[in-house]
């Protein structure tokens, strides 16, 4: 059995989103310094067009004498905006310098170590170098060998000790606590020491001029030998709970070609202990140990997998995980009692499991999602929807999402990612919750409530890739466990390399059976354990092994990922025959005849998989008044050639740039009419939500979007757009303030209308679809037929628009002759003639029906109650009189109630903060709400 040796190296680094990280080299002069002394570090090796910026930062921090309480440089600045007083000098030939004091930087002379990085002006992205760390002081002590802090031999080989020393010093070696060694007056020392017993070092070096020492301490192992033992029936892979005894839990680890593994923890001090070295399954490659008396450890058990001595993993199935970089950012109202990570004690993620964790009890338990075809789908970002950036936070806006008619949430990953301020395509443990976002209990609370509100949740999961963090690559890399390098050729999960043309992180190898057994069993987890209605799986065009460095092949059918994500959904209807899959696939050519299959599998069941059905592109061109490409006919279901509507529409997502962006940045215009003005441009987004919720099908929505969210996706923290994508990553501002400005919030009343209108009437679920949209003039009409209508339902509907720049006339081709009615205004139009033509302004619509509409949203129903002013700073008045009014912010808390209110008696509002309220008024035993915006 071959030598182990742990590799431990205590470093903190800033975990970031997407991997740029470069290596550099760092040059301290002198090598050697006191808190007072001058110091210049000199970088090289750094490529700052690789980041696309032209400047280089230091960021540095400091450890107090003992090597603890890590703080910041009072001038670091803030990640996405580093202090210029850190600025580095730009040598000319590839290298960067900075000079200082460390007391002075600092602002204290109590240091024992230094740690940087240089980075980005704004370090988002990961535009950042690795950790450097120097120790503090003329006085230096190095250990050379061993180079880690356990080595592991077989009993009776030699352990060779080497250290030195930057002056003169007296060295005393001790084992296991009995002095065994002193060498004195000399800057090195030496010594062989034979290992037979598991024994702990320390080796001491004084200085004599003045008596100050320093220490370190080292281990020596004998290589153990596990139990041969099969694993106890039933047990799965991971943590395991005893349902009789809640202070018994078998653990199980996966470990093929692995030689023995220890578990350490909070339990046994985060040292090796034969105590709890793992037994070994030999048939099925796997190493288990039952651990009791947990109740002796208290409410938090912290473990990780220490692998063959060298590599410290957390339990892969993981529900939660504590993390050093990460967790210190995370607020007491977010997930209160956070464990304190042991630092110094070991390194990396840590499996948390809480034994005594509050329980829920759910409110709703026999919630059905909404049908397929009646889908409205809100895609929001948690980090970027509101500045609370949590679960409870998305919750008190459900009364604003509701209102709009949304009724599916789809939120971008909530997974264990790297980092905080992720987009959470970046996962770590696939079956965690990311704290960052709120406890396991704030999360259940959330899908509650939108299940209480007919809403379903649906997960963006990343099953294409893990990176670097994850135990799953940790354990089979090219170098011992390190969160960088390459996939090692013997690992059961992932590929060397991808095997498609996408790759991001470390990718998946969706024909191993250990992957399909981990993404099964991790998203078995979600569905259970918190109540899921959908999963949104990104990337799935990487589930492929056949296609190495060629686009074509990723972009064509392929049989091995077409077979293995039908193999997934299986497992997901098993637990839920309900659950909503949705692919993101993004095909074209012969890579939609995978989406078709897709769709059609299980579909007489009442199941089959939708995927996202992109048409930015189109529908930008169309609203910033260009008509060369802006044919967005493949939103229709029919056009694509599927059998029934499963294409998730959107015209924007979290990966597009923003629509009105665009149209404010570059629109057409003739003469007086401008694209570029704010209330032109919400004005063609209105238009085109006409023609985007009236087609049958799953629909989506970005957030805010139905407010004209306007800034682009690649504005950095600062404010600026470079001239690339370094910023897409980066956190946006919200689009809560929107709500004070009235084009916008007639955007959002328009929007929640047309997707009433899309969930009360049966013709815009299925039926025959005509899209008229490709004329070259921006004229656009869309036809629908309800062939099975009966009585009063809607048989046909014509909407008509008109996305150019001049008045323009239109034959809107009418299905019959008669009375039809404008769905949005409720006015009649009388039609003698199918073909005459209709007047339309620029950027003007009609949605037309020939009956009335259904419309089970009341806050469309007419009422002849005025309520003014609106927007409103002092006193409002009602028209009529009302037996009571009652007025709620848009997080749904009553703000105002009031009885018996006379016709234009005043309403005191003064106190109202800016913003959008609902007011809900009853008259003779009917309800009607209104809106009102207060300025």
């Amino acid at each position: 059995m071959k030598n182990k040796i742990l590799s431990v190296v205590f470093m903190l680094f800033a975990s970031f989103i997407f991997a740029q990280q470069q290596n550099a080299t760092f040059t301290l002069t002198p090598a050697q310094f006191n808190p007072d002394d001058q110091v210049t570090i000199t970088v090289s090796g750094v490529n700052l067009s690789t980041w696309g910026v032209s400047d280089l930062y230091l960021w540095t921090w400091f450890y107090d004498l003992n090597d603890q309480n890590q703080q910041d440089s009072p001038t670091n600045g803030s990640w996405g905006n580093s202090d210029e007083a850190q600025k580095f000098t730009d040598n000319g030939n590839g290298t960067y310098s900075f000079t200082f004091i460390p007391q002075n930087l600092y602002g204290t002379s109590n240091i024992g170590s230094i740690g940087m990085l240089a980075k980005a002006k704004d370090g988002s992205g990961d535009k950042k170098t690795q950790d450097h760390f120097v120790e503090v002081g003329v006085f230096q002590f190095n250990l050379n060998s061993p180079t880690d802090n356990v080595t592991i031999l077989n009993s009776g080989n030699t352990l060779n000790i080497d250290a030195s020393t930057t002056v003169n010093a007296n060295f005393e070696l001790f084992a296991n606590g009995t002095s065994i060694d002193t060498q004195n007056n000399q800057q090195s020392y030496t010594y062989n020491y034979t290992l037979t017993q598991d024994t702990n070092f320390e080796l001491v070096a004084t200085d004599p001029s003045t008596s100050s020492s320093l220490t370190a301490t080292f281990q020596g192992i004998v290589t153990p030998n596990p139990t041969q033992a099969a694993v106890p029936a039933g047990m799965e892979d991971g943590i395991n709970f005893d349902a009789n005894n809640p202070n018994t839990a078998t653990l199980v680890l996966y470990a093929p070609d692995k030689d023995f593994v220890h578990v350490i923890g909070n339990f046994n001090n985060w040292s090796i202990d034969s105590d709890y070295l793992m037994n070994y399954d030999a048939a099925q490659e796997k190493y288990w140990i039952t651990l009791n008396n947990l109740d002796q450890t208290g409410d938090d058990i912290l473990f990780q997998y220490l692998i063959d001595g060298e590599i410290n993993v957390a339990d892969p199935y993981s529900t939660l995980i504590l993390s050093p970089y990460d967790d210190p950012f995370i607020s007491q109202s977010t997930f209160a009692n956070i464990p304190a990570y042991p630092t110094g004690m070991t390194t990396e993620a840590i499996s948390w499991i809480r034994r005594n964790a509050p329980s829920y009890t759910w409110q709703n338990t026999n919630f059905t999602p909404p049908a397929k075809e009646d889908l409205v789908i809100y895609e929001l970002l948690i980090r970027d929807f509101d500045d609370v950036q949590n679960f409870d936070a998305v919750k008190n806006r459900l009364d604003y999402l509701e209102d709009l008619g949304v009724n599916a949430i789809e939120l971008m990953p909530v997974s264990e990612f790297d980092g905080n301020l992720s987009w959470g395509y970046n996962p770590a443990f696939h079956m965690a919750l990311d704290k960052y976002y709120g406890s396991p209990e704030m999360f259940k609370e959330f899908v509650d409530e939108c299940h209480s509100r007919g809403i379903a949740v649906i997960l963006d999961v990343v099953y294409n890739h893990a990176t670097g963090q994850s135990p799953l690559y940790r354990m089979y890399n090219n170098c011992d466990g390190c969160t960088g390098g390459i996939v090692a050729t013997d690992s059961p999960y992932f590929n060397v390399s991808a095997t498609h043309t996408y790759s991001v992180f470390n990718d998946f190898n969706h024909q191993s059976q250990a992957t399909k057994d981990y993404v099964n069993k991790t998203a078995e987890y979600w569905i259970e354990e918190f109540h899921i209605d959908g999963y949104r799986w990104d990337l799935t065009k990487g589930f492929t092994q056949n296609c190495s460095g060629n686009e074509s092949c990723t972009n064509s059918y392929q049989a091995d990922r077409v077979q293995v994500l039908k193999d997934y959904a299986d497992t997901q209807w098993a637990v839920d025959s309900d659950f909503m899959i949705i692919f993101e696939h993004l095909g074209n050519g012969t890579s939609r005849d995978e989406e078709i299959e897709w769709s059609n599998y299980r579909l007489s069941e009442g199941k089959g998989i939708m995927f996202w059905n992109k048409q930015t592109e189109p529908y930008n061109e169309a609203t910033m008044g260009y008509h060369n490409s802006s044919n967005f006919s493949d939103i229709s279901y029919e056009n694509i050639g599927l059998a029934q509507p499963m294409n998730v529409g959107y015209m924007e997502s979290h990966d597009e740039e923003r629509l009105m962006f665009k149209n404010l940045a570059y629109g057409n215009s003739d003469g007086s009419y401008d694209v570029t003005d704010l209330s032109t441009a919400l004005d063609r987004m209105e238009t085109a939500g006409a023609f985007f919720f009236t087609v049958p099908g799953p629909k989506m929505i970005w957030q805010f979007g139905e407010l004209g969210y306007d800034t682009s996706i690649f504005t950095c923290t600062d404010g600026t757009i470079p001239n690339d994508d370094s910023c897409k990553l980066s956190e946006k501002p919200d689009g809560w303030d929107f709500l004070t400005e009235t084009d916008r919030t007639d955007l959002y009343d328009a929007y929640a209308q047309m997707i009433a209108l899309k969930k009360s009437n049966e013709i815009f679920a299925t039926g025959s679809i005509d899209m008229n949209v490709g004329n070259s003039n921006g004229l656009k009409s869309i036809h629908l037929e309800n062939t099975s209508a009966t009585g009063t339902e809607l048989q046909y509907v014509t909407i008509i628009g008109n996305f150019g720049v001049t008045t323009q006339s239109i034959d809107p081709a009418f299905q019959e002759t008669g009375t039809w009615y404008n769905l949005m205004t409720g006015n009649t139009y009388q039609v003698n003639n199918t073909n005459s033509t209709i007047s339309l302004a620029p950027g003007e619509y009609f949605i037309y029906g020939n009956e009335e509409a259904n419309l089970s949203n009341t806050s469309f129903e007419a009422s002849t109650i005025s309520l003014y002013p609106n927007p409103a700073n002092g006193s409002i008045y009602l028209s009529e009189e009302v037996n009571s009014i009652h007025i709620y912010d848009i997080t749904g808390k009553q703000i105002l109630t009031k009885e018996n209110i006379r016709p234009n008696q005043a309403i005191d509002v003064s106190a109202f903060h800016k913003g959008i309220y609902l007011v809900q008024l009853e008259q003779n035993g009917n309800t009607i709400q209104k809106k009102l915006v207060v300025n």
